[in-house]
């Protein structure tokens, strides 16, 4: 039997290493909740013991029910029906219906709605498990950002109204922000959003390339300024599935076949508004999508470790040349890399789910903090300290700045290496690996989708080197510098404080070229970051407190087979990413120095004319 949480001993391991206490005592608020909810935690230790219990069962859910059907829903699809309704792949219907019986549809959502009330942390583990087993179902579980919008933004009624059902997966939702000429571009939504004589609003338009568009509940981006352009005429809405929401077509797609992408037309029809008007972009769909990279980088890790498995069990037990391929220097070269390359994905999306996580529970503390300062002074008694409430906002500004960099690194960092390993894995099976009769080929389509869907990888590089630029990685850095480390790990240490040097040296030299020189060396940049970021954290892996064996094992000189400590086996692997980046970084820094603008003046000389029909 398969469990995709027991048999990867990374994510068991992080979930050891990182610090899970202190994330769910903020999560539960102090775990105020125990008196209201049987099921509330009444302190971190319990806490701790339910995330493992749902992800064990997630886990077994995923390797022994959603796996098995993938391929049968890749092949399948879904089939839009005459009178605009969508079937879904059976295996896709029948893992909603487990995963709802699994009660795990409401994974972030409050105890007061039915939802389980987890860390953004575990449910990066949780998505990964399951794309790992089916990547298409990942743009369905993994869609639960809608409710969670609902939850942070619109009125007390519309959580009532909605928030439950989403919880008993009763419900699945879509976001519906793209249209055939606003993708990237979402400050030119045109749907219009407007209001009839007795204040009811409607919806009239084309939206387009939307994930689960057939869902029940949909969040829907409209102007509802018709004469004000721009981002500021753009409100949130969010409506039920009825006769006036057409499905026009589904999308012919190259992979994730699983998962339906609608052409949807709205005929007038009846909605409600999320929170505010004309903040729909600015506030509202920022946050949502902020949310949605971090399911996209996950869902990267499942699928990037579903790849690298068919080419690490093919490299082990295919014979070539008398051995096993996984003896020959290029291809164990390759599947090392590939390993690394997801643990360093790893290392960094959960990294940044702990900072998103804090900056959630610090702003729910400031507001909560409010609400009570606000009550003393109805009661004429203001003496709740000022000191306490400044550190508060102190502290959730930082984690802030910390995720608004952090979520574009990962989506990025995290759906590159998907796309790498899944391709190297095609190479390690050679012939095999371009066949069907291997999931790689599926992999490597699956994979495809995630360096464009919720921003393109450029976007995500132009979003992080602002980050980068404003300083933010620089006290990121500082801040990582600065915790204990084992000694072992000093001469990587100094590797790293090198690298930092010439960020900072890059990030000089960039500023004072303008703009546009940023956004063309941006790439540079931002990988310079992401691999010392990387190296502090493969450091802090390396020197951990927790006492755990590697479910590996290697060769000793007698030629037995010896398990590695995952401690020393983080050493070895700390010391080989941040040796090989070395002379990487070095060379991005040299690149960046260069000045070469050969991209905007000889543009049309290199690139030659456009091409005639």
């Amino acid at each position: 039997m398969a469990n995709f949480y027991t048999d990867n001993e990374d994510i068991q391991f992080l979930f050891k290493h990182i610090g899970l206490s202190k994330l769910a005592e903020i999560c539960e608020e102090g775990f105020r909740f125990a008196g209201e909810f049987d099921y509330a935690p009444a302190d971190a230790d319990e806490a701790i013991q339910n995330y493992q219990l749902v992800l064990e069962s997630l886990g077994q859910l995923s390797g022994d029910f959603i796996a098995p059907r993938a391929e049968d829903v890749d092949r399948q699809g879904n089939i839009l029906n005459e009178d605009g309704s969508v079937t879904r792949a059976k295996g896709i219907s029948e893992s909603l219906e487990k995963l709802a019986q699994a009660e795990v549809m409401g994974f972030t959502l409050p105890h007061r709605f039915g939802g389980l009330n987890f860390p953004k942390l575990v449910y990066s583990m949780a998505i990964e498990m399951v794309s790992r087993a089916d990547a298409a179902l990942m743009n369905i579980f993994g869609l639960q950002g809608i409710a969670e919008t609902i939850n942070a933004f619109a009125s007390e009624e519309l959580k009532e109204k909605y928030l439950p059902d989403f919880s008993a997966g009763k419900v699945t939702g879509a976001m519906v922000l793209t249209e055939p000429d606003a993708g990237s571009d979402l400050q030119s939504v045109k749907l219009r959003a407007f209001q009839d004589d007795n204040g009811n609003w409607f919806l009239h338009g084309v939206k387009r390339f939307i994930t689960n568009g057939c869902g029940e509940v949909l969040l829907v981006l409209a102007r509802s300024e018709p004469d004000r352009s721009g981002g500021l005429g753009l409100s949130l809405y969010v409506c039920d599935r009825g006769p006036t929401i057409h499905i026009r077509r589904l999308e012919d797609k190259l992979g994730i076949h699983g998962s339906p992408t609608c052409e949807i037309f709205f005929d007038n029809t009846p909605c409600e508004i999320i929170g505010e008007r004309q903040r729909g972009l600015v506030t509202y769909v920022m946050s949502l999508m902020n949310g949605a990279r971090i399911g996209i980088a996950a869902q990267s890790l499942g699928i990037g470790e579903a790849a690298f498995r068919v080419a690490r069990d093919y490299g082990a037990s295919r014979k070539q040349f008398g051995v096993a391929i996984e003896k020959l220097p290029a291809v164990r070269d390759m599947l090392t890399d590939m390993k690394i390359a997801l643990e360093a994905s790893r290392a960094l999306l959960y990294e940044t789910s702990c900072v998103v996580d804090m900056e959630i529970g610090y702003a729910k503390r400031l507001a909560r903090d409010s609400r009570l300062r606000g009550n003393d002074r109805v009661r004429g008694n203001d003496n709740r300290d000022n000191a306490e409430a400044k550190e508060l906002k102190k502290q959730w500004r930082k984690y802030r700045r910390y995720a608004g960099m952090l979520t574009p690194m990962s989506k990025y960092y995290c759906s590159e290496m998907c796309n790498s390993v899944a391709y190297d894995s095609i190479q390690v099976l050679g012939g095999s690996g371009y066949m069907r009769d291997y999931a790689c080929e599926r992999h490597a389509r699956d994979a495809r989708i995630t360096t464009i869907y919720e921003g393109t990888s450029q976007l995500q590089v132009v979003a992080a080197v602002r980050g980068v630029c404003s300083g933010k990685a620089e006290k990121f850095l500082a801040e990582l510098a600065g915790l204990e480390y084992d000694g072992e790990t000093e001469d990587l240490l100094e590797k790293l404080a090198a690298g930092t040097e010439l960020l900072k040296d890059s990030v000089v030299f960039i500023k004072g070229q303008g703009t546009e020189y940023m956004d063309l060396y941006g790439r540079a940049l931002v990988d310079i970051a992401i691999d010392l970021i990387i190296g502090y954290l493969f450091c802090g892996q390396a020197s951990t407190k927790v006492d755990m064996e590697a479910v590996v094992s290697r060769e000793n000189s007698n030629g037995d087979g010896e398990t590695i400590p995952m401690k020393k086996r983080k050493a070895i692997l700390a010391r080989r990413f941040i040796t090989k980046n070395v002379p990487k970084i070095a060379a991005l820094a040299e690149l960046i120095r260069t000045g070469d603008t050969s991209t905007f003046k000889g543009y049309e000389a290199l690139v030659g004319p456009v091409p005639a029909e």
